[in-house]
């Protein structure tokens, strides 16, 4: 939602990842047994990943950068590859959402196995249980959705990820929003924090 209103794309970290295992890439060969188990994939293979994208066209006049970077050395590094392009990040905005809510939210989603559309039994069910309404693909819940991984997911974010809100709020580029509520009400908090229609460089 907030790609389509500051015209700009959403890159995100996990996604590519999974497209990489998805398509048994060397680097999704390696990332594949950290992500089952809900830990963070290495760094050097993350940057591999999210350096190749920059590079496509549709990300030459800004993005939102999602899922990334998630701890201070990645986020080092991305100011080293922003800087060699002649760019920056211009805002950085932390979506504050209750443990317990986090884990009702991942726990619930399920993706279809053909088309990758995803669906969340409790908000966002599809027409008929376990089938895609785009495709008619089976419905699946990834390894990694599963509560004890992401309760372990919350682990690692706090300790790994969490130094990135004093790394970005003393370079004075971090906004805190409110997370909770209809996806609507969400966006408008974020626009208001980062101007509607801003095409700058973002990350989230």
């Amino acid at each position: 939602m907030l790609g389509e209103r500051i015209h700009a794309p959403q890159i995100a970290s996990g996604d590519l990842l999974r497209e990489a295992v998805r398509d048994n890439t060397p680097v999704g060969i390696q990332a594949r047994s950290y992500m089952d188990k809900g830990s963070l994939v290495p760094d050097e293979l993350v940057l591999k990943l999210i350096d190749a994208r920059l590079d496509q066209p549709d990300a030459k006049s800004g993005f939102i950068l999602d899922g990334f970077p998630r701890s201070v050395p990645q986020a080092e590094a991305l100011a080293g590859m922003l800087k060699d392009r002649g760019e920056r990040i211009s805002k950085v905005v932390a979506i504050n959402v209750p443990e317990d809510e986090l884990v009702k939210r991942i726990s619930g989603r399920r993706t279809c196995r053909n088309c990758n559309e995803m669906y969340h039994v409790v908000f966002d069910p599809p027409a008929k249980p376990g089938i895609c309404n785009k495709c008619g693909g089976e419905l699946y819940q990834r390894e990694d959705d599963d509560e004890a991984t992401v309760r372990h997911r919350l682990q690692v974010y706090n300790n790994a990820t969490k130094p990135l809100l004093d790394y970005y709020g003393k370079a004075g580029l971090l906004s805190q929003v409110d997370g909770v509520g209809p996806s609507e009400e969400v966006l408008h908090r974020i626009l208001a924090k980062i101007g509607d229609g801003a095409g700058a460089k973002a990350a989230s």
